[in-house]
């Protein structure tokens, strides 16, 4: 009987440990809230820079081009810091 309850412990053990662990739930996690950064910044993107002029490539500028870039059409796009940032984070990680 103690033999049995102790294999049935050990399977359990090894089962468990073969689960996802927690730094891969967390990666996923992670994962989840950049795509949806990125779905949010190219909508912004698309809606709010489309109004004035035609949508660049990402990769044709710089990060450092694009800062000073948003920071300029900031107030005349009339979107948040917020917003900024969001859009920011899509160009250059769509390069």
């Amino acid at each position: 009987m103690k033999t049995k309850i102790l294999t049935i412990a050990l399977i359990a053990i090894v089962l468990y440990s073969c689960g996802p662990s927690k730094a891969t739930k967390m990666a996923e996690a992670e994962k989840a809230a950049l795509i949806v950064t990125q779905n949010e910044g190219k909508a912004l993107y698309e809606n709010n820079c489309a109004k004035c002029h035609k949508l660049y490539d990402p990769a044709g500028y710089t990060a450092e081009k694009w800062t000073g870039i948003l920071k300029w059409m900031q107030p005349k796009a009339n979107i948040t810091d917020e917003q900024r940032t969001s859009i920011y984070n899509y160009l250059v990680m769509n390069k």
